[in-house]
């Protein structure tokens, strides 16, 4: 059982997963391969001065993957609530997980079928997003969404902080304080 599965593995994923696993939470990372930023070349990214979108992408699951985030490389094709949180059905089996955090980007038919509240998107392309509170909570409990399917810009720097936004507050909730992660120069 993790503590929280990410769904999705681009920059609002990835970001979360980054601060769950460093935070000690069990974490897993289902991603379908289906991410926008991996089409992409970014020169506005704060701090790189170029990078593609498969570097960017690779290099954020790599650091998830450094702090003991396990990646899946499949979909998910259905969601299912449990009495210890839910069970998420993917192509290559069942993983069970305490919190989900929706870093779905585009797509939001499959959390849709589960009931989740959702609203028209005010992005370009963006047709639907999930109806989240400040702290990225959805309308069921234990169900948090960031980036793109939460309703922020579409720019990965903008998903990547909303990810780490959501990951904090969830980390938040789950501690029963606030939580604060900063490193500091040795």
């Amino acid at each position: 059982m993790y503590d929280v599965a990410i769904i999705g593995g681009g920059p609002a994923g990835g970001s979360a997963a980054i601060y769950t696993a460093k935070a000690g939470k069990k974490t897993a990372i289902i991603d379908s391969n289906q991410g926008v930023t991996k089409r992409a070349m970014l020169y506005n990214h704060y701090g790189i001065t170029e990078i593609t979108g498969p570097n960017l992408v690779e290099t954020g699951l790599n650091q998830a993957k450094r702090y003991g985030a396990e990646l899946f490389e499949t979909k998910v094709t259905s969601i299912s609530q449990t009495s210890e949180g839910f069970k998420l059905e993917t192509e290559a089996g069942i993983i069970e997980s305490k919190q989900i955090i929706l870093a779905t980007g585009f797509l939001t038919d499959l959390a849709e079928s589960i009931g989740l509240a959702t609203k028209p998107g005010t992005e370009p392309r963006v047709k639907t997003i999930f109806d989240v509170d400040a702290f990225g909570k959805t309308n069921i409990e234990g169900i948090w969404a960031a980036g793109t399917c939460a309703g922020v810009s579409v720019h990965t720097i903008i998903t990547a902080g909303d990810g780490a936004k959501v990951a904090i507050n969830l980390i938040s909730d789950l501690n029963g304080e606030r939580y604060v992660d900063h490193d500091v120069l040795k």
